[in-house]
């Protein structure tokens, strides 16, 4: 039965003029043309711009409303599609009367509406019809200064002349279309939305005069019924790229222009729902719906006796758009009087909801209210809609929460882009993107850094996305100090207004759990004034804004560390609580390490409610070369100048929405199955477990027990009819399996309502005292000596985001026994007698040889059969690997060190034949450089170039490897390796340390029982497990199919055992069996050639396989912007040993695997050479910070000064604010030295910031009193430490060394390392 009745309401009624709230900014008026000035002048933001509202449409009845989309509205029409289109390069030479309606356009160019104009008029030859798609990622593209009120001087000023914007100064697009109002829209009031033009137009109708619009990622709608004539219509925009609204905009993003999303047409009746605003609250015991509606009447009569009637509608399952036939609830209000021309307002209180489904990421449960504008005859004037969700945030106790549990956002940020498209996305496109988010556990987007396309958020709703929604706001091109265009009053009504138009449009989403006003903005009063504003239109959710903490909700900062994150998480801090961490482990390239640590600290509190990460989808744009191949581009592809080049790729998946090796990262470290160990010894404390039998065994009375626990990491929904996955591998080999059923697992939210008496009585008490969700694992017997794991794989019904495979939601590994007692490689190996030539070290076997170069101290060349494995003594020490784009840190170092063009010179050499048969071959091998040398170019950059330091020669005080090496040679070909790699800079760090062998080029097949599929880093395993993985040797990427961009390190697999490669046209394959666990990585590219190619496409035709077999390999980290890798991922140059067998494979029985793990269980037979001594170099004056007056914590500590590791960095403070000159450093000597000068290196990441220009040093007795005795000024930084004398010797105890100004003038100090010089 319908339930009809009349709720008491809260009512206002005013009469106002047609704008009833006011932005200010925001103009209205009638001129008869624009001034051309309204582009260049910041506070003018719009002219006749409706102001914002909610995103909802008319309806012709109640039932057809419920279908809530535009689509389906008789009085909505997309003008989407074809327009004509003229491009000119500056304003000067657009058209300037094309608006006019006798105006020719036959002659032009059409172009597809939504679209970008620089990325439509890529050509398949590589040329471009449309202007350049610019990437930078802090500036703007037109010339600026970082200097307080330089935004006066407007868009136009002249750049240099190397510039792009120096040819194409100010872009603009001049767009028209011809278009008819359908003749049921008579009488109507006719509005015209634009959902996204980048960054300002001008808008004509039929060659009138309408009004302008500024900010580009919020709808700009007007009122054009006025302008409209019977038939055709002429709709003229002209579109400028820059614009003062640039100066907001100057997010890390290609900047592309033109009318980018939908352009449609709305009517609505003279007197209409202006606004409609769902609010919903509870004490969890019932809810309240709160429906503020606001009427405006656009007669030039008063109104009098109208009403408002709400129907509710639940959706009658879960991700389905359907409702009920009939409503839930249904109730009436009254309208207050509305003037001629004005406003009224009526806002209902609905109490006393029982019974609600409750809206989450988890189960996003949709209703539809339905409201209808009602006459005082009860006649219907106006049918709208709107989706909502019953859901409530709130803070308590420096915990967010929500629907009252302590969630976890499991988030990435997100940037609309697409490789083919720009910034225009299809529905389709944005329905793949979450359905690939919920596939890979991702429950959080920060919307960054703007509102997206209104069909994101209903996407949201329906399918269960937490979103941060940001304001259209960044001016990180001014910083954060007095510069920034947070401080001057002429800007606060720019952001007053962005802020008010993303609130007012997104109101009614569930899915917006958190506002935030914009990023990287700098901290001032224009933010406050915007918090403020904020809080008049929604109290309802927290605020958040990473540059100023105080005047919001809740605490964010980005990047930090791990050491940070785990600091935060006690409460302890003096942060603001709640904190979300807004930006963090970015994902430039081969990224994302250590996401394991990070949540490991977040999940221990619920201080800290998650993070996003940096972000979720690459954008390079697809460009072409002359001869048409396309290959993705990135910033300086296209000509643009300046550009910060590959710093626009940094998602999780590639632009073309294919996986990055780190998505299986975040898909396991995300998940919301936990699985652990529980002790078969306590299973009696288990409520009853569920025993899982292995499919198809017949004996069971001899299976071994294993038990596991499982925990639902969700907060709302149980795990209900899923279904689990048990596989047993013995030595990397599946050799058993089994199912077991999910039935009813507690969300961690889960509580009984009940006493505890109650409880104690209930038939769930034994259930609360005992350990529940208990599995039993029952499996053969473990074999001695063998290597057992388990894999557990986790699977939910079908959803609508389900792959067409089926794909676990979350999975695990266990080992269960580690391998033992494999047998020496001594004693397995069979053969005939060895034969050696001492004339031409080379030792021949039964169907093998293998040849020595002892001046290189290697193997020159190893043959199995008729297959070569490896020629031309290319089997070395290696450290160096292609810098991957977190490698800024230390990869200048990496060149300085010359690891790169490491030369090998054997010191001395011995020939052993054993007793049993085997020859071993001693070498003792010097590595080292001829000289030092430094990668041009930034770090981002498409293109380097290696520049070596011929002029200065290395000796043996430069940095070089002593290895004491033995190869032991077997009678069936075996060769076992036993290094003992020593260094005379034990602290420096190295990317690897390890050997490299080009194998010939047909080896293009690798197996290995290691960490895989997808390649791996010691601080980026979790999601890779151990088994038996197969992948061919190419670039791009293995089983993937999508290369990185820019080439770089990948492939990598940690904890291999081993691996084999093996040709294609033949049975021949060798194998690489590690002493204990190695990393491995086999492409068909050396480092040195992934290095140098700026694309794919660049690279040279394929000479060979390069195999890396590494001891270790450094992680990741996230330096990319971001913290170093941890110490305890790092690989430093001190005395390491490492071995491994080589063993001839044939191939010819099948299945492979069974005959690579039966020649694979081997150990070493020799011992490990002892290491060379008295390598390394004295360190210098010892000394102690005592205190620094500016550092930033953990990654930028003053003590990273003197910790002899050139990777490490001192960094003034700048994540909060910004500390200013002068930064200084006090240092205590330890004792009375005299001191000659110092030594400063500057950081050696490839950055530019903080860079030390003049500076002073000061000197003291007793650390209190100082005495100025040097003032210098150092050179730009070459790579090199930069040394700077003192007239006269000083004798001193403690010195402060003070930074007076940087060499790019900005307030940020930095160094490497500084050294206190005792001798000239």
């Amino acid at each position: 039965m319908k339930n009809y009745f009349l709720v008491l309401t809260l009512a206002t009624a005013f009469s106002v003029t047609a704008q009833h709230k006011t932005l200010p900014g925001f103009d209205y008026g009638n001129p008869a043309a624009p001034t051309g000035d309204e582009w260049q002048s910041p506070e003018n933001l719009s002219l006749n711009k409706e102001y914002p509202r909610a995103y909802f449409f008319s309806f012709n009845n109640e039932k057809q409303a419920t279908q809530v989309l535009p689509e389906y509205s008789p009085y909505w029409q997309s003008l989407n599609g074809q327009w004509a289109f003229h491009w000119c390069k500056t304003p000067d030479q657009r058209p300037k009367d094309f608006y006019k309606t006798d105006y020719d356009t036959s002659k032009w160019d059409a172009i597809p509406v939504p679209s970008n104009w620089n990325v439509y008029g890529i050509q398949k030859d590589g040329s471009l019809k449309y202007g350049l798609p610019i990437y930078v990622n802090q500036p703007v593209i037109f010339y600026h200064e970082r200097k307080v009120d330089d935004w006066r001087k407007g868009v136009m000023r002249t750049p240099p002349t190397d510039w792009t914007t120096y040819e194409y100064r100010n872009e603009v697009g001049s767009y028209v279309r011809e278009f008819e109002v359908p003749n049921n829209w008579e009488g109507r009031e006719i509005f015209i939305d634009f959902d996204g033009v980048d960054s300002f137009f001008y808008l004509w109708i039929n060659g009138k005069y309408v009004g302008f619009s500024k900010n580009s990622r919020n709808v700009a709608s007007f009122d054009i019924t006025s302008y409209l004539q019977k038939g055709k219509n002429k709709v003229a925009v002209e579109v400028y790229r820059n614009s003062d609204g640039s100066f907001l905009e100057s997010q890390d993003m290609f900047r592309l222009p033109g009318i980018f999303r939908t352009v449609a047409l709305r009517a609505t009746p003279k007197v209409q729902i202006f606004n409609l605003n769902i609010l919903t609250d509870t004490d969890y015991k019932t809810w309240d719906l709160q429906v503020k509606s606001e009427v405006r009447n656009l007669t030039n009569q008063p109104i009098e006796g109208y009403s408002l009637r709400y129907a509710v509608y639940p959706a009658k399952q879960l991700y389905k758009d359907e409702v009920t036939e009939t409503p839930e609830q249904q109730w009436t209000t009254k309208l207050p009087k509305a003037n001629a021309q004005g406003f009224a307002t009526t806002t209902s209180l609905q109490k006393d909801w029982k019974n609600v489904r409750m809206w989450s990421a988890e189960a996003p449960y949709r209703y539809v209210l339905v409201a209808q504008l009602l006459d005082k005859k009860g006649k219907v004037v106006e049918t709208v809609s709107s989706y909502f969700g019953f859901r409530k945030v709130e803070i308590k106790d420096k915990v967010y929460y929500l629907n009252g549990q302590a969630i976890k956002l499991k988030g990435v940020n997100r940037h609309e882009t697409h490789p083919a498209q720009g910034h225009t996305l299809t529905h389709k496109q944005m329905k793949d993107e979450i359905f690939l988010m919920k596939r890979n556990n991702i429950n959080h987007v920060r919307n960054s850094h703007y509102p997206p396309d209104p069909h994101w958020f209903y996407l949201c709703d329906k399918y269960g996305i937490y979103l941060e929604n940001e304001a259209n706001i960044e001016s990180h091109e001014y910083y954060y100090g007095k510069e920034s265009l947070s401080h001057p009053k002429e800007w606060e009504k720019a952001h007053v207004a962005r802020v008010t138009e993303m609130v007012e449009a997104t109101y009614n989403a569930p899915s917006v759990v958190i506002w935030s006003l914009g990023n990287e903005g700098g901290p001032g009063n224009n933010f406050k004034a915007a918090y403020d504003h904020l809080k008049t239109i929604d109290k309802s959710r927290p605020v958040q804004y990473e540059r100023n903490n105080d005047i919001v909700d809740m605490g964010s900062n980005q990047y930090p560390s791990v050491a940070w994150v785990e600091k935060a998480a006690t409460g302890e801090l003096n942060i603001k609580y709640p904190f979300h961490i807004s930006e963090y482990a970015h994902s430039m390239g081969n990224a994302v390490g250590n996401l394991a640590d990070y949540w490991k600290a977040i999940d221990s509190s619920k201080f800290i409610c998650g993070g996003a990460i940096w972000d979720w989808v690459d954008q390079s744009i697809y460009h072409y070369t002359k001869d048409g191949i396309r290959y993705e581009g990135y910033g300086g592809d296209f000509g643009d100048y300046p550009n910060d080049g590959q710093f626009v790729m940094n998602g999780i998946i590639f632009a073309d929405r294919k996986p990055k090796p780190q998505l299986a990262e975040v898909k396991k470290v995300y998940q919301n199955v936990a699985v652990k160990r529980f002790p078969i010894e306590r299973l009696k404390e288990a409520y009853k477990p569920q025993y899982c039998l292995p499919v198809d065994h017949k004996n069971q009375s001899n299976l071994q027990k294993t038990a596991f626990q499982l925990r639902n990491k969700n907060y709302f929904t149980y795990i209900e009819q899923g279904k689990g996955k048990w596989q047993l591998f013995k030595n990397g080999k599946e050799v058993q399996q089994g199912n077991f059923s999910i039935q009813n697992i507690e969300p961690e939210g889960h509580f009984y309502d009940l006493s505890l008496q109650q409880l104690a009585q209930s038939l769930i008490w034994e259930r609360i005292i005992r350990e529940e969700n208990v599995y039993v694992i029952e499996h053969s017997p473990l074999e001695s000596g063998a290597e057992y794991y388990i894999n557990f794989s986790f699977y939910q019904n079908q959803q609508p985001w389900s792959a067409e495979k089926e794909e676990p939601i979350a999975q695990e590994q266990f080992l269960l026994q580690a391998a033992s007692n494999y047998p020496s490689i001594a004693s397995v190996t069979q053969g005939d007698k060895l034969q050696y030539s001492k004339r031409k070290n080379t030792i021949v076997g039964k169907d093998f040889s293998v040849q020595f170069d002892f001046e290189k101290g290697t193997i020159a060349k190893l043959q199995y059969g008729k297959q070569t494995i490896v020629e031309n003594s290319n089997f070395q020490l290696n450290a160096f690997r292609a810098f991957v784009n977190n490698d800024v840190w230390a990869y200048q170092q990496w060149f300085n060190k010359g690891l790169h063009n490491l030369q090998h010179k054997a010191l001395s050499h011995k020939v052993t034949k054993n007793a049993n048969g085997s020859y071993s071959f001693a070498f003792t091998v010097q590595s080292q450089a001829p000289n030092g040398a430094q990668l041009v170019g930034k770090p981002s950059a498409a293109d380097h170039q290696i520049k070596e330091f011929t002029d200065r020669p290395f000796d043996n005080d430069n940095f070089r490897f002593v290895t004491n090496q033995v190869f032991t040679v077997y009678p069936d070909g075996s060769i076992e390796v036993q290094a003992a790699i020593a260094s005379n800079e034990p602290t420096a760090v190295l990317p690897q340390i390890g050997y490299q062998l080009k194998l010939t080029e047909d080896f293009k097949h690798s197996t290995y029982y290691g960490r895989g599929p997808q390649d791996n880093y010691s601080d980026r395993k979790t999601g890779a497990f151990v088994n038996i993985h197969c992948e061919d040797a190419e670039y791009p990427l293995p089983n993937s199919g999508t290369s990185f961009p820019k080439p770089q390190d990948m492939g990598h697999h940690q904890d291999t055992r081993w691996v084999a490669l093996n040709t294609l046209k033949n049975k021949t394959g060798v194998l690489f069996v590690s002493n204990s666990t190695m990393d491995f990585s086999a492409l068909r590219y050396s480092p040195q050639q992934l290095t140098l190619a700026g694309h794919p496409y660049q690279l040279p035709k394929p000479d060979g396989t390069y195999l890396q077999l590494n001891a270790a390999t450094t992680g990741l980290g996230g330096n990319s912007c971001g913290p170093t890798p941890l110490v305890r991922d790092r690989v430093m140059a001190k005395p390491t040993h490492f071995s491994f067998i080589i063993r001839p494979l044939q191939l010819d029985k099948s299945p492979i695997e069974d005959a690579i793990i039966a020649q694979a269980q081997v150990t070493p037979a020799t011992s490990a050479p002892d290491f060379a001594t008295n390598l390394e170099k004295s360190k210098g004056v010892p000394m102690k910070v005592i205190f620094t007056s500016s550092e930033e914590v953990d990654s930028g500590e003053a003590a990273h000064l003197i910790d002899n590791d050139p990777n490490t960095i001192w960094h003034s403070a700048y994540s909060i604010t910004v500390a200013k000159y002068p930064h200084w450093v006090d240092f205590d000597l330890m004792k009375e030295t005299l001191v000659t000068g110092i030594s400063y290196l500057p950081r050696t990441d490839g950055y530019k910031t903080g860079d030390i220009k003049d500076f002073t040093v000061s000197v003291s007795n007793d650390g209190q009193h100082w005495e100025e005795i040097h003032k210098g000024t150092f050179p730009l930084k070459d790579g090199s430490p930069q040394k700077s004398f003192f007239a006269k010797p000083v004798k001193a105890r403690y010195l402060r060394f003070t930074a007076l100004s940087e060499q790019y003038g900005q307030d940020y100090v930095s160094g490497a390392e500084l050294q206190i010089l005792d001798k000239k």
